[in-house]
C-alpha cells in the first residue's frame, strides 16, 4: 500500500493545525467477554481474556456469508453493510479462460455465456480476447507490454462487473502468471474469481488453426507468437482446468 498502517492518524495529528482540525483519534476496542463490556485495548489487564474484533473482520464475515457475533455491532449497521458487502451466493464473479491461441476457449466461453443466460437470476457478459481487443485495444500492437495491457483492461472491466454483482466471462489468451494473478487479486476484493486453464496441447491447437497463425509463426512471419516464440506460462493451481482434444461443446 502507499501509506502505512495508522498513517492517516499520524498525518491528521501532525498537521492538525495547518488544517486548523482537533483530531479526535479513534481507539482500537477490545470486548471483554466475562465483563460483556468494551475497553480500550491499552486498558486491558495483562492476562485479562478479551477479543479484538475490528470492522475489517466484521466486513469478511459478512462477504463469507458467516455470521457475526451480537456483541460486535448494531444489527442495523451488520444489515447496512449486507447492501455493500453480499454474502457468497449474492456477489458477482468472473469466470477468467486462459490458454494457448486454439485451445478452444472461445468456444467454452460461449457455451458458458448461454448457460448462464438460460438461469436467468443475474447479468451476464462475454469479454472474448478478440473482441475486446477489436473495440478497447486496437490500438496496441502485439508486444508483451501491450498484451498485458489488454489483459488489464479485460480484468478491469470484469472487476466493474463483478463489483456489480454480475457474472464477467473472459476469454483471452493472458500468457502470463504475474499478470494473471493481479487480475485475480483486484477482482476478488468484489466477488469471486473462477481460474479456468484450457490446457488443449498445442500440437492439437496447432490441427484447429484455420488461419494458419502457428504456421506463420514457425516461418517466422510472425513475431511473438504465444506457444512459438513467446512463452505461455502454465497455471500452476487453477480452479478448473480442462482439455478440449475430445470434448463436444455442449460436454
Amino acid at each position: 500500500p502507499f501509506y502505512q498502517s495508522n498513517a492517516a492518524h499520524r498525518l491528521t495529528q501532525e498537521y492538525s493545525r495547518e488544517i486548523e482540525m482537533t483530531i479526535v483519534p479513534f481507539e482500537d476496542l477490545v470486548y471483554l467477554p466475562f465483563e460483556d463490556e468494551y475497553r480500550s485495548q491499552d486498558q486491558v489487564s495483562e492476562g485479562t481474556q478479551y477479543i479484538s474484533f475490528s470492522s475489517s473482520d466484521i466486513r469478511e464475515r459478512i462477504r463469507t456469508g458467516r455470521n457475526i457475533p451480537e456483541w460486535a455491532t448494531f444489527p442495523e449497521v451488520v444489515a447496512e453493510l449486507k447492501k455493500a458487502y453480499p454474502s457468497p451466493d449474492k456477489q458477482g464473479f468472473t469466470v477468467f479462460l486462459t490458454g494457448l491461441p486454439g485451445a478452444g476457449k472461445s468456444t467454452v466461453a460461449k457455451v458458458l455465456y448461454s448457460r448462464f443466460l438460460e438461469m436467468g437470476d443475474r447479468p451476464v457478459t462475454l469479454l472474448d480476447g478478440d473482441i475486446v481487443r477489436q473495440n478497447l485495444s486496437s490500438q496496441l500492437s502485439f508486444s508483451k507490454e501491450h498484451r498485458d495491457i489488454n489483459v488489464r483492461r479485460i480484468g478491469f472491466v470484469a472487476s466493474e462487473i463483478t463489483k456489480n454483482r454480475g457474472i464477467a466471462i473472459c476469454a483471452p489468451i493472458a500468457p502470463y502468471n504475474a499478470t494473471r494473478a493481479e487480475i485475480r487479486k483486484n477482482i476478488e476484493t468484489h466477488g469471486g474469481f473462477i481460474e479456468v486453464h484450457v490446457s488443449t496441447p498445442i500440437e492439437e491447437c496447432e490441427k484447429r488453426d484455420r488461419k494458419g497463425m502457428y504456421a506463420k509463426a514457425r516461418a517466422g512471419m510472425i513475431k511473438g507468437f504465444t506457444g512459438v516464440d513467446d512463452p505461455y506460462e502454465f497455471p500452476e493451481s487453477p480452479e478448473v482446468r480442462i482439455d478440449t482434444t475430445d470434448l463436444r461443446p455442449d460436454e
